[in-house]
């Protein structure tokens, strides 16, 4: 008889979770020093319209945060506002900001040294991320290293790191009576060898954000309210769809009468009560950044509508270079629905979550990056390793995941578009 998860103790399957993990980063680490030595891609990369002024030759000149020798191939596309934020702040003066008269279609950007009242492009990221980066930048920069570099150094150790907590915790929520024992385990793998999971070994707020959403969804499940109401703040102030957590919190709570106190109210209510310390403070700028240069906002119905349109038009009618990336994008947005309805039926509250998740990321004006957003999704890995207790799909997902993660790796070690 095979054992369960009831049979196995915490530490037999944490011990475990941890070894993959640092087998993963090491081999995340040895992988993207390998392709840096062994290829030398042409650029530009313009597999869309937009996207080879970011890869040509004189990119790196525009871009001085993405240049550190240190860690080379950890930093590309959002990291450098990471970086920014982490060393010199949200009005950080070497920082590109958004003039008053830009729009989504016609961006206008400049130096916010050049031009101080414009509203530094910083705004539209989240300061969780960054804050902890600092925090490990400051002494590694008190020990000689570079500033560029020790941020980019500390922005790898924080994905790193947060990568692990973010495996204990699906890996925890995998856990049920009579699921097999290597379940907790096979989901946090599938998370880790995931397509986009490439960020969780770069400088992006991806790892920390799954740390801490996966984190608070796992501690809700174990009853631990308070520091799951801590966790979702942490989550909040690192992407926006933390929010979005108050669906299981408070789905939680109205299914637990013994719960139905002031006390348990405000800590289910934790997630929305961040996001509006988080609006009071810095809203108004990110959401003007986010509107007036990035093109997003919530339930963009129309922008969104003529958005996808667009990307399928490119998936049938594109040029190859498109056509194989937008395919990318389309089985992610897939991939996610169908795992979000399958768990409806097994967790309902982490199945709304994560089809909430990719309503507010499908509805937002852009068709970009759905892969990479569908990493937030619990139910994307729980439904998954639910599923590989067949050995022929734990082998064929293993298989189409791990190329994947491999091309998607690749490319953006060398700064090319994934996503």
């Amino acid at each position: 008889m095979s054992r369960t998860t009831s049979d196995s103790s915490d530490a037999g399957w944490m011990r475990r979770v941890v070894v993959v993990w640092l087998g993963w980063a090491a081999i995340m680490l040895g992988y993207q020093g390998f392709v840096l030595a062994r290829f030398d891609l042409v650029r530009p990369d313009n597999v869309l319209p937009w996207t080879g002024s970011w890869t040509n030759a004189d990119a790196a000149r525009r871009h001085p945060y993405l240049v550190s020798p240190l860690m080379k191939g950890h930093s590309a596309w959002d990291s450098e506002f990471y970086i920014s934020i982490a060393l010199n702040g949200y009005e950080d003066p070497a920082m590109r900001a958004a003039s008053p008269k830009s729009t989504p279609d016609a961006e206008i950007a400049g130096s916010k040294r050049d031009h101080p009242t414009w509203v530094s492009l910083n705004h539209a990221f989240f300061p969780g991320y960054p804050f902890a980066m600092g925090l490990i930048a400051r002494p590694l920069a008190a020990m000689g290293f570079p500033p560029i570099g020790a941020a980019t150094l500390a922005g790898v150790i924080v994905s790193l790191i947060s990568a692990l907590f973010a495996m204990l915790a699906i890996a925890d929520l995998a856990r049920r009576e009579g699921a097999p024992a290597e379940e907790p385990l096979r989901a946090a793998f599938y998370l880790v060898v995931w397509p986009a999971a490439a960020f969780l070994a770069q400088v992006y707020s991806e790892a920390l954000f799954l740390a801490f959403s996966f984190g608070a969804l796992a501690m809700l499940k174990r009853g631990a309210w308070t520091i799951a109401a801590a966790l979702a703040v942490g989550a909040v102030f690192t992407r926006a769809t933390g929010v979005l957590l108050i669906i299981p919190f408070g789905l939680a709570w109205l299914a637990d009468g013994e719960r139905r106190s002031l006390r348990y109210a405000a800590l289910a209510a934790a997630p929305l009560i961040a996001y509006g310390v988080w609006r009071l403070f810095l809203g108004s700028d990110f959401d003007f950044v986010e509107t007036r240069y990035f093109g997003r906002w919530p339930f963009a119905i129309g922008g969104s509508i003529e958005a996808w349109s667009d990307a399928l038009g490119r998936l049938t009618g594109g040029e190859p270079l498109s056509r194989a990336y937008m395919l990318l994008e389309f089985a992610g947005a897939a991939a996610w629905l169908v795992t979000g309805l399958v768990y409806l039926r097994r967790d309902r509250a982490i199945a709304l979550y994560s089809l909430a998740t990719l309503a507010v990321v499908m509805t937002s004006g852009a068709a970009l990056g759905m892969h990479r957003y569908a990493l937030a999704s619990p139910a994307l890995f729980l439904a998954t390793a639910e599923a590989g207790r067949s050995a022929v799909f734990d082998r064929l997902w293993t298989l189409v995941c791990v190329l994947g993660l491999g091309a998607l790796t690749l490319a953006f070690s060398f700064g090319f578009w994934a996503g």
